[in-house]
């Protein structure tokens, strides 16, 4: 039995009502301590990762949250169709197994119902999941990254027929191609009609009387291949973007999936990152605080010259306009937030204590010599 999904609101530790902001508050902060490489080896924090960027995909965009709400994990399914009935989906009978074919035996229907003629209809492949470690100023101004994969493709000896070259497949004389046959059983309401999928070809529709020797008659096969993905300028750490069609391959002629790369943004040993904002601490010493003084701060773009205003305080936060990270997806750039931390000097020698000493005399209020310890008497 497959392991029952948590509620996506759950997941992120919010109510139905959430807001988009809160929503990626309650995201990053969820995605940010359960980061892989906060845990390395810990396949539950990793998986918990997981879990938290799915929920995520989902909640974050209108069209799948709404979709969610009204069916849950089923409404996001990419084969589910809301018109097809059952729970939630109309007033059908598909919820219900082989009641939908017995109501048709009593009202007609003509040639098969909705479960036969959707047996062998396209259908899209699964979506691929990969992760891809940036820089920080990768992630900030975008790069093409090649991703190794593996995944699921029409086999090129036989291009997905499944058939040895040469030969084509025998259609089902059973069931017509249509994969499925009507059996007739007789109940205390009369003879009903049931559908069931075809002993014969065993639901396929075909037959293949010469299997390809490359993929054993399965017309797919699993290669390794390297994907060249575009990232954009501004991702963030814990996004993910999809990349259309690099999936697993469609059944019955049915598209491929989507292959969805999910960011992991390395630290940098000088700025943090908020949203669009980069944030820089500035160290200075008491001289540059208390005179003022002219400065090199780095940014992404390289080092800036700033004035340091005479009389700065420690904390004091200064403002680098559009330094900081591209918009996603937009234009323009965020800002860079430097805060003042002004260091206090340790280890001076006698001359500068004296000089120091006599500046605080200059200023009064209190005794700023130095004094000597007094030894306890034993």
């Amino acid at each position: 039995m497959a392991e029952q999904k948590r509620d996506f609101y759950e997941v992120l530790s919010v109510d139905k009502n959430v807001s988009e902001d809160d929503l990626k508050k309650a995201y990053r902060k969820l995605a940010k301590a359960n980061h892989p490489d906060l845990h390395p080896g810990d396949t539950e924090a990793e998986a918990r990762f997981k879990e938290i960027n799915e929920a995520y995909e989902v909640l974050s965009d209108s069209d799948k949250r709404s979709r969610y709400d009204q069916f849950g994990h089923a409404g996001i399914d990419p084969n589910f169709n809301p018109n097809a009935g059952g729970f939630g989906g109309g007033f059908g009978f598909d919820g219900f197994g082989d009641l939908g074919d017995i109501f048709e035996s009593f009202f007609g229907g003509g040639g098969g119902g909705r479960s036969a003629r959707s047996q062998n209809a396209p259908r899209r492949g699964e979506n691929l999941r990969a992760a891809v470690d940036l820089t920080f100023e990768e992630a900030a101004f975008g790069c093409t990254k090649e991703i190794p994969i593996s995944r699921i493709e029409d086999c090129a000896e036989c291009h997905g027929s499944g058939c040895e070259a040469g030969t084509t497949p025998e259609v089902c004389p059973v069931c017509g191609g249509s994969g499925q046959v009507r059996r007739q059983q007789r109940t205390a309401f009369g003879v009903m009609q049931t559908t069931a999928a075809c002993d014969h070809c065993r639901g396929a529709g075909k037959i293949i009387h010469s299997p390809c020797p490359t993929c054993k008659g399965k017309g797919a096969v699993r290669r390794n291949k390297t994907v060249s993905v575009n990232i954009p300028a501004g991702i963030d750490d814990g996004q993910t973007i999809s990349v259309r069609g690099q999936g697993h391959r469609g059944s019955n002629g049915g598209p491929a999936g989507d292959m969805l790369v999910t960011i992991r943004m390395m630290s940098h040993p000088h700025f943090e990152r908020e949203d669009t904002s980069v944030l820089y601490r500035l160290n200075i010493n008491i001289v540059q605080a208390a005179l003022g003084a002219e400065v090199e701060v780095p940014t992404l773009d390289g080092k800036v010259k700033y004035t340091i205003p005479e009389g700065t305080q420690s904390g004091t936060v200064f403002r680098l306009r559009g330094k900081g990270i591209p918009r996603l997806n937009s234009s323009g750039r965020g800002d860079q937030f430097a805060t003042v931390i002004v260091d206090i000097p340790t280890g001076l020698s006698s001359e500068q204590k004296e000089i120091l000493t006599q500046f605080g005399e200059t200023l009064g209020g209190g005794d700023f010599k130095a004094k000597k310890s007094k030894k306890k008497k034993k």
